[in-house]
């Protein structure tokens, strides 16, 4: 699992592998937050690193008490297949 920073300010989680960076972005709602883009380089990729990403935003906005709406075609299929995390869905 890779280490995955949260700049709130720049409303995105990202983390760097092997001296690339991935990212998710996210844009803040009334009581949620809009995930509409999750990226990893190819040279990173294949590493998990974007359910990283995921499960970090994700677990954010538990804490924070947070709704989710999956507008990237990737957090929708993780959010399928991690049914744990349907009660945050929007």
């Amino acid at each position: 699992m890779s280490t995955v920073v949260h700049d709130v300010a720049g409303h995105r989680f990202t983390t760097e592998v092997d001296g690339h960076e991935a990212e998710l972005v996210y844009v803040p709602e009334e009581g949620a937050i809009a995930i509409v883009h999750t990226g990893v380089p190819p040279q990173i990729g294949g590493r998990g690193i974007a359910a990283d990403l995921v499960r970090a935003a994700l677990d954010h906005a538990r804490a924070q008490g947070l709704k989710v709406a999956p507008r990237c075609s990737y957090v929708a299929a993780y959010v399928k297949k991690h049914r744990e995390y349907d009660d945050l869905l929007v």
